[in-house]
């Protein structure tokens, strides 16, 4: 698949479906700049892991911004840094655990609308960030990874089904604003739009 110019594709599946692998080779193939944006944070022995290894994955042509928050901040200083007219992607992984950054930080009386709001906080800048760099000089194509987490039953505990809700309208935000969405099965890309 051959990525145009200043686009924006979300890249959605649930867990192990190949979606962080799938957008990785569509990074590497567009033959750019990559600067990877993770949004993983270390909280215990086996994240810890699971980060090192994927530092050690990645080309060490890439550049790595670590933001567990505030990534339309952290893009927009990297994408500073960039030098002019050299086409750059930028590979976000994962809006998932974004969520789950912002989310967990609420207070455990959050209701569903705080929630929501509070990861749409999180997300407007971004994509006013992907807007404006559709009209910027230099090309930027967005690899944005989400899970697809309605599939599977309701979570039985408040925290599970107020993630799962923020995650899904995001993603469905995402979804409307993105010129591609690829929905990822045992490693196999499906367009949906």
């Amino acid at each position: 698949m051959t990525m145009t110019n200043s686009s924006f594709t979300l890249i959605l599946g649930g867990a192990r479906s190949g979606k962080s692998s799938h957008a990785e080779r569509l990074a590497a193939e567009a033959g750019d700049a990559v600067l990877y944006v993770a949004t993983a944070q270390a909280w215990d022995d086996e994240m810890r892991e699971r980060i090192t290894r994927h530092r050690a994955d990645r080309p060490h042509t890439w550049q790595t911004v670590e933001a567990p928050t505030g990534v339309a901040v952290a893009i927009a200083e990297a994408l500073t840094q960039q030098p002019a007219g050299r086409p750059l992607t930028v590979l976000l992984d994962c809006l998932t655990l974004l969520a789950s950054n912002v989310i967990i930080a609420l207070p455990e009386s959050c209701t569903e609308a705080e929630a929501t709001a509070a990861l749409m906080a999180e997300i407007a800048p971004l994509e006013q960030l992907i807007r404006q760099t559709a009209h910027g000089l230099t090309p930027v194509r967005w690899l944005v990874v989400s899970n697809e987490v309605g599939l599977g039953l309701v979570p039985p505990y408040k925290l599970g089904r107020l993630y799962r809700d923020a995650l899904g309208r995001a993603n469905q935000q995402l979804a409307a604003a993105a010129d591609r969405v690829l929905f990822l099965v045992a490693g196999l890309p499906m367009v949906v739009k």
